[in-house]
């Protein structure tokens, strides 16, 4: 797949610039790092000046934010977008950012109390951390080390082992424990060689039924190798963008469904060596595994299409019943598919466990299966206490 090669600037060297740059960053304003960005006014007014100055993004994942959600920032910076989040999901509601550059830690944990303060809730934590790898907390890693430091191989063989026992026993972020994943123009600062470890992370922190709401930086080509040895245009979000379709196939090969291109932008933010770098806004959920079972269920395809295509390859055609098993109708019943079907619940439900097909194809549902067990009624019209 596009975008994950070996021949680029080394892990190592992609995470120096950017700690660098972005640390500078956060201790005066740098406009080569973000795109003009229009969010709502009303959560901009309690955040401090110096983290709205320090935001360097492409796009604005926090209005995909609800109430009560528990959200994971990825990136999180100087704490503007979890700040935002922060009002959004309210006092029931958790927000988690992740960072790796001190400065901005520290800008973010300053301004935490302030926001509480003027919020009237404390539910804003941010932590350190590599984003491709969520098990690990560097803090705590960091504690570890200032008490056990690294003279030798043993001392090294006796690091990686507690690096194990935190990501297992003391894991950063759990499994299966956030409701909605944001970034802000981040992914792309990750090297090539762990961005597919980063796309599982996301898949692995996220619910079931969890969503991404991911802005990045986007390319209409791949970037040369003289581009990715570049660790400045790196850190600039030039060099490791995903290209176009390169950033919907590391969804989908992390086992993300539903993959909507929420936000394109038509005019490149930059052009580099005629290559088209520009802001985009992906969707994707969490959730289409498991086993399918037959319960009679059917979904109606609205169009306007004659026929459309999900993820495992079912086929709908336009205004006919498609007989699905219940795990792919609880999908088609719910975001992002709303819009796009009509949900069809058998008369009788079917109580006992019924094995769906093991070629999982949709077919048309007969409307005698979505009828059966039911008595054959005839209405009177004349009882009808009102028209249709």
């Amino acid at each position: 797949m596009d975008g994950f090669n070996d021949v680029d600037a080394t892990n190592a060297d992609v995470r120096d610039e950017v700690q660098d740059r972005y640390g500078a960053g956060a201790q005066a304003v740098e406009a080569a790092l973000c795109c003009p960005i229009d969010y709502d006014p009303q959560y901009l007014k309690i955040i401090p000046q110096d983290v709205l100055d320090r935001d360097y993004g492409c796009g604005d994942p926090s209005r995909y934010v609800r109430e009560g959600e528990t959200v994971l920032d990825l990136g999180s910076g100087g704490g503007k977008i979890c700040f935002i989040a922060s009002q959004i999901v309210g006092p029931k509601g958790k927000v988690i950012g992740v960072d790796m550059t001190d400065a901005m830690l520290d800008l973010a944990n300053e301004n935490a109390p302030i926001i509480a303060e003027r919020v009237g809730y404390a539910n804003v934590e941010f932590r350190r951390g590599h984003i491709e790898d969520l098990k690990l907390d560097l803090d705590q890693l960091n504690a570890w080390l200032a008490e056990n430091p690294v003279k030798n191989a043993s001392d090294m063989e006796k690091m990686e082992a507690e690096i194990l026992r935190l990501k297992s026993e003391m894991t950063m972020i759990p499994d299966n424990s956030v409701d909605v994943i944001v970034s802000n123009c981040v992914l792309n600062l990750v090297s090539d060689t762990k961005k597919k470890q980063l796309f599982s992370e996301m898949f692995r922190v996220l619910k079931v039924g969890g969503r991404v709401a991911v802005s990045d930086i986007i390319s209409d080509e791949d970037s040369p190798e003289s581009l990715k040895n570049d660790a400045r245009l790196w850190s600039g979000c030039i060099s490791g963008a995903l290209t176009e379709t390169g950033f919907i196939e590391a969804l989908e090969d992390a086992g993300f469904h539903g993959i909507l291109v929420d936000k394109f932008e038509a005019d490149p933010w930059q052009i580099v060596e005629g290559i088209e770098y520009r802001s985009a806004t992906y969707l994707a959920y969490k959730g289409k595994q498991g086993e399918c079972l037959e319960k009679n269920q059917a979904v109606i395809y609205r169009g306007p299409f004659r026929q459309v295509q999900d993820d495992d390859g079912h086929v709908f055609m336009r205004g006919e019943r498609s007989a699905v098993c219940e795990k792919t109708f609880k999908l088609m019943s719910q975001e992002p598919y709303t819009d796009m079907f009509y949900a069809v619940e058998p008369s009788v439900p079917v109580s006992e466990r019924i094995e769906w097909p093991a070629d999982c194809a949709v077919r048309r549902r007969d409307p005698q299966e979505t009828k059966k067990g039911a008595p054959k009624l005839t209405t009177d019209p004349s009882q009808s206490s009102s028209c249709c």
